[in-house]
């Protein structure tokens, strides 16, 4: 059986490449990410298993700006090693102005913490922690 065993990359495109790839910079530096690839008008971050890229949008792209809601991308959360890390996460997005849509909080109940913001594109993203020992396989319902 074919099984995953990770994500290997993200690649997402952006309105203005330099806008984006200064608040990338930031955020994914301050989450251990470092900038691994510069190739112009694409950059990849890595923290040793997964890749995070951004790259230019093109004319006919940047006429349709993102939307949560459209069809696509809705949102990309990062898995943090504690909750603590969500807060100080939340505090380091208010000191670089990042727009916050649903502050460092619980979420679902069970532990699950969380802050929500965007990217100078309005695509959302997610750091949030949940308990290992909280976590518990979803069964699947038996469809009719």
């Amino acid at each position: 059986m074919v099984r995953v065993i990770g994500i290997d990359h993200l690649s997402i495109r952006v309105g203005n490449f330099a806008r984006s790839k200064k608040f990338y910079d930031q955020v994914l530096g301050y989450l251990g990410f470092e900038l691994k690839y510069d190739l112009g008008s694409d950059a990849g971050w890595s923290n040793g298993r997964t890749l995070f890229w951004i790259g230019e949008a093109d004319r006919e792209g940047k006429k349709h700006p993102h939307r949560v809601g459209n069809v696509g991308f809705h949102h990309y959360a990062f898995e943090l090693a504690k909750r603590s890390d969500v807060d100080d996460l939340h505090e380091f997005l208010q000191s670089i102005d990042a727009k916050i849509v649903d502050p460092a909080g619980e979420y679902y109940g069970g532990g699950y913490y969380a802050v929500y913001f965007l990217d100078p594109d309005g695509l959302k993203l997610e750091a949030m922690f949940y308990p290992k020992e909280r976590k518990k396989p979803v069964k699947a319902k038996k469809r009719a």
